[in-house]
């Protein structure tokens, strides 16, 4: 569950990263996604806000559309971000980079893939992705309140951090 979770949060901090740009990761990826995904722009991501930037994740990666995303469409996906695996990374309070955000580059696209694979056919489906994408979110939402603020976004990544180091 831990890798699984570790996974999914990459997964969307690479998605979301990319778009947001140096200037925003440099406050933190948590406010970073907020600002990605809040599309009320309320302050916070409500569960179908994150859902549409789960799904958002899935389209860019399935290239060919069948609704299949493999390994070989994860690494290509995640090497079309530009910010993803070189200028994404955590920074301390007065913005000074840290170290790297994603830790998981160095894990093969197939490992992501089986920590979320529940029918173990080597592919995420467009529906074991969503699945996954629901449960971090209500592994987030530590106040229960059906929204992601900044700071529980900012605490989904520090978990996968300190997970990552684990491993």
């Amino acid at each position: 569950m831990k890798m699984m979770m570790f996974c999914l949060v990459s997964g969307v901090a690479l998605a979301t990263t990319a778009y947001a740009g140096d200037d925003e990761m440099k406050h933190g990826s948590g406010q970073a996604e907020l600002q990605m995904m809040d599309a009320d722009h309320d302050g916070s991501v409500s569960a179908s806000e994150h859902a549409a930037g789960a799904k958002k994740m899935f389209a860019m990666m399935d290239k060919d559309g069948d609704g299949i995303v493999t390994a070989e469409e994860m690494e290509a996906a995640h090497k079309d971000m530009p910010t993803a695996h070189q200028d994404a990374r955590t920074s301390d309070a007065s913005g000074k980079p840290t170290k790297p955000m994603d830790d998981s580059a160095d894990k093969s696209a197939a490992a992501k893939i089986k920590m979320i694979d529940t029918d173990q056919d080597g592919t995420i489906s467009a529906a074991e992705h969503e699945a996954g994408a629901r449960k971090m979110f209500d592994t987030m939402d530590k106040d229960h309140n059906g929204k992601l603020s900044a700071a529980e976004l900012q605490a989904g990544h520090d978990k996968m951090m300190r997970t990552a180091e684990d491993q």
